[in-house]
């Protein structure tokens, strides 16, 4: 089979795999023994032909899919890629470019460069900001806490490149009580371990409590020039956001280093109805966020951004006889890889596509549904509603008659992703299980938002039967 052949076969595929979404079930259908059986098989010996490869990784495969990418998805933080950007991202494989080095695919170096520079118009943070590409904000947090942990031990004469960490002075870290757990693994990866975080108390709306902040930096003010200072746009539970006019001259006054985590809340900014929210957050020294959430850019994408363009520079870059100056910005020299996939292309496909308009309108929407998502289950017989969405994120959770108000929860989400019309998670949010209710997807519409709130309907009332 030729080359066109099997692209058009992958297509048609595609086609029908992208129409389903619409009316199929979230959950898999095959277990995960089923899929075992099906895929584990002995090591090939022979050539198999590609179009047969394709057809059993199609057969294989679907029935283990979680299709988050479809309109009924309201569990994880999880968009799903816009066609446009799923175009690009087919060219990014076709064309198999190496945008790890400018030489290699000048144009991906160009790409980089006009979305880097996109970005940060977007978000609304400084032109001076220097820019990464990224796999997504775990190593977006790698990205910017290493030109922290640079920047912070220079201070202090210490040059970790060279050096490494054994002997390096004391860092320290401030948090909220809530951090996402990629940057406390962001914070194993650079050598500095978790147990490096002080969690500090919020305020009685669930964000950094300021004289929590300004205690915590006093406590200890010689240290203040080598602490880094987490702060959430978008709180991963509520969607709340920390005040970063306040905290951020705190933070500074004492000469800390502000990291952002922006996974999704970062979006925030780009809607003039919530831009609010994140007032003063261009004023922090690094930035993390997703593309593969509500920019709905396929994964692997996410962004990094640093204040300190020398300290993100020292951090990362590394020189090599055989690389050749082509004149261009070297994206290896600001990314934690070396080679890597041009991530640029879906990323630039969506930003042209939709403009600031269109993905505001993403965000706003999303954040509009999921606050009517939110309301509509609280009202059922049964919920408790937690805590109203700030943005795109709600918690609710559901009451038994015997108090067992946890196994409920847990209960009433594993039934709705048996059912398949809507798929909810769980997490554990201060000290109660609850349902975390997120609308991230640009598919979503108050249709769905209806069927889904059917679907729990259905299911408390099938469960208060039993």
């Amino acid at each position: 089979m030729s080359a066109d052949t099997l692209f058009e076969m992958v297509a048609g595929h595609a086609r029908d795999y992208a129409e389903s979404l619409k009316t199929r079930a979230v959950s898999p259908t095959a277990t995960a023994e089923q899929l075992r059986a099906s895929l584990h098989r002995a090591l090939p010996q022979s050539p198999l032909a590609p179009e047969k490869v394709i057809k059993a990784l199609v057969s294989e495969c679907e029935p283990g899919l979680l299709h988050t990418a479809g309109p009924h998805f309201f569990g994880w933080v999880i968009g799903g890629a816009l066609p446009a950007a799923q175009a690009a991202d087919w060219l990014a494989s076709v064309w198999d470019q190496n945008a790890g080095g400018f030489a290699c695919s000048p144009a991906m170096g160009v790409l980089d460069e006009v979305c880097g520079a996109w970005l940060k118009e977007l978000l609304d943070l400084p032109a001076s900001a220097s820019f990464a590409l990224v796999t997504g904000c775990q190593m977006a947090h790698v990205t910017g806490l290493a030109a922290a942990r640079y920047r912070l031990l220079e201070r202090a004469g210490w040059d970790v490149g060279t050096e490494g960490l054994l002997g390096a002075p004391r860092l320290r870290v401030l948090s909220g009580e809530h951090h996402h757990e990629t940057f406390a693994r962001a914070l194993r990866l650079l050598g500095l371990g978790t147990g490096i975080i002080e969690r500090l108390a919020l305020d009685p709306e669930r964000k950094l409590d300021p004289r929590a902040l300004e205690a915590a930096l006093a406590s200890e003010p010689e240290m203040g020039a080598r602490t880094i200072v987490c702060l959430q746009a978008g709180d991963l539970n509520t969607g709340t956001c920390d005040d970063f006019e306040v905290l951020c001259e705190i933070a500074h006054r004492y000469g800390a280093w502000v990291h952002v985590d922006g996974a999704f809340g970062l979006w925030g900014r780009v809607s003039p109805k919530y831009a609010h929210l994140l007032a003063g957050v261009e004023k922090a020294d690094s930035w993390a966020t997703d593309g593969h959430k509500w920019l709905n850019v396929p994964y692997d994408c996410g962004y990094a951004f640093v204040a300190d363009a020398e300290a993100h520079h020292a951090s990362m870059a590394m020189d090599a006889s055989y690389l050749i100056d082509a004149g261009g910005r070297e994206p290896n020299e600001w990314n934690p890889e070396w080679s890597r996939r041009a991530r640029g292309l879906p990323t630039y496909a969506v930003i042209r596509s939709l403009g600031r308009e269109g993905i505001a309108q993403i965000v706003e929407r999303c954040s509009v549904l999921a606050a009517r998502l939110t309301a509509e289950i609280a009202a059922l017989p049964g919920a408790d509603l937690l805590h109203a969405p700030t943005l795109n994120q709600g918690l609710v959770r559901f009451l038994a008659a015997d108090g067992r108000h946890d196994e409920r929860t847990d209960a009433v989400s594993a039934a709705l992703r048996a059912d398949g019309r809507a798929w909810f998670g769980n997490t554990t949010w201060r000290g109660m299980r609850v349902m975390r209710i997120s609308v991230c997807g640009w598919q979503t519409q108050q249709a769905h938002v209806d069927q889904a709130v059917l679907a729990v309907a259905e299911v408390l009332e099938t469960l208060t039967s039993e």
